[in-house]
């Protein structure tokens, strides 16, 4: 009998771990299919959506951050897609998506919406 309930609580578990992987994939496919229709406002929704089903995942957060710089070089948002690119080359050094990024500012920089100068260099006027 002990065994019965021991084999049920584990296959409860993995259930619910595949589950909380099966729908985090999910929202990744619509982010992506999102993006590739235009739509930045669902790809972020889904981004969310992905960020909440993969706290136990870390391995999934550079690829959600490079495809929200993504979204946000698609809306011209341009010093907010850099700042993303920045941050995932800080915090994923090792990274496919920290070559990537490298790539993004590199462009973003050659067309000019990405000055070279730092933000910490911009100083406030004084009235």
């Amino acid at each position: 009998m002990r065994f019965v309930l021991i084999a049920a609580l584990a296959i409860s578990a993995l259930s619910v771990t595949g589950c909380t992987r099966w729908a985090m994939n999910h929202h990744l496919n619509n982010a992506y299919s999102a993006y590739d229709r235009g739509n930045c406002e669902q790809v972020m929704l889904e981004l969310s959506k992905v960020e909440r089903d993969s706290r136990a995942r870390p391995y999934v957060w550079p690829e959600v951050s490079m495809m929200r710089g993504q979204c946000l070089e698609r809306q011209k948002m341009f010093i907010d897609a850099a700042q993303t690119y920045q941050f995932i080359i800080a915090a994923y050094p090792q990274s496919e998506y920290a070559y990537r990024a490298r790539a993004r500012l590199e462009t973003l920089q050659s067309l000019g919406h990405y000055p070279l100068r730092s933000a910490a260099a911009v100083k406030p006027t004084q009235f």
